[in-house]
């Protein structure tokens, strides 16, 4: 099978985690390649996206037998941006991985496959990052493994709200709110790229987090 996995970002964190996923591929057999450029998109049986910022036009699309995407939602509930970093902080213990087809408008595919992250409640970015990747490449395996036998489904449903794009300003946090109180949101700020923050006597402090070694 000839497989093509495009991530836009070469720097993100799924990145070594896809890597490894090729690499067993091709030793099962598989053509396969990692990509970071869309122009560079030829043609195959599958196309993943995964963490993939940039549309995909129809046309590219259709070089492929089937072009797949991944989303941290139960369809067709949690379209839009960051589905899971929402759930989080709305509290949810545990949030769905899909599997399905890219298609116009965004995250409006049939179903291929479907998992479940559960979380433990304790966990920082990189832990539910992990898992979510480890859930993204199970459904990826599964996908090659199972893909005659596959059978795509509709999504079925209200979808509710579009969630917007999370932005830097999403990590402020509330000087006069607990720690405890803003905890679900320290556990899902990216510390590196967009901190926690927040404002006193007119100036603005960051706050950095990272789990202590047990």
């Amino acid at each position: 099978m000839k497989i093509t996995v495009l991530c836009s970002d070469s720097g993100h964190p799924v990145v070594p985690h896809l890597q490894r996923w090729t690499e067993i591929r091709r030793a099962e057999g598989h053509w396969v390649e990692l990509l970071h450029e869309q122009a560079a998109l030829g043609g195959g049986d599958l196309l993943f996206l995964v963490s993939c910022s940039r549309l995909i036009k129809r046309a590219e699309r259709e070089r492929y037998a089937a072009a797949l995407v991944l989303h941290a939602s139960d369809l067709p509930q949690g379209r839009g941006w960051s589905p899971h970093i929402w759930a989080i902080l709305g509290g949810a213990t545990e949030f769905t991985v899909s599997l399905l087809e890219a298609a116009d408008p965004v995250d409006t595919g049939r179903i291929w496959l479907k998992t479940r992250c559960v979380l433990d409640g304790h966990e920082l970015l990189p832990e539910i990052e992990a898992k979510l990747f480890a859930a993204e490449l199970e459904l990826m395996s599964a996908a090659v493994a199972r893909r005659p036998q596959l059978v795509p489904t509709p999504q079925v449903g209200e979808a509710g709200a579009y969630l917007r794009r999370r932005t830097p300003a999403d990590s402020r946090l509330d000087p006069h709110k607990s720690i405890a109180e803003q905890f679900e949101l320290l556990r899902v700020v990216d510390s590196q790229r967009f901190p926690a923050f927040f404002e006193h006597r007119g100036h603005r402090y960051v706050v950095k987090i990272e789990k202590a070694a047990p």
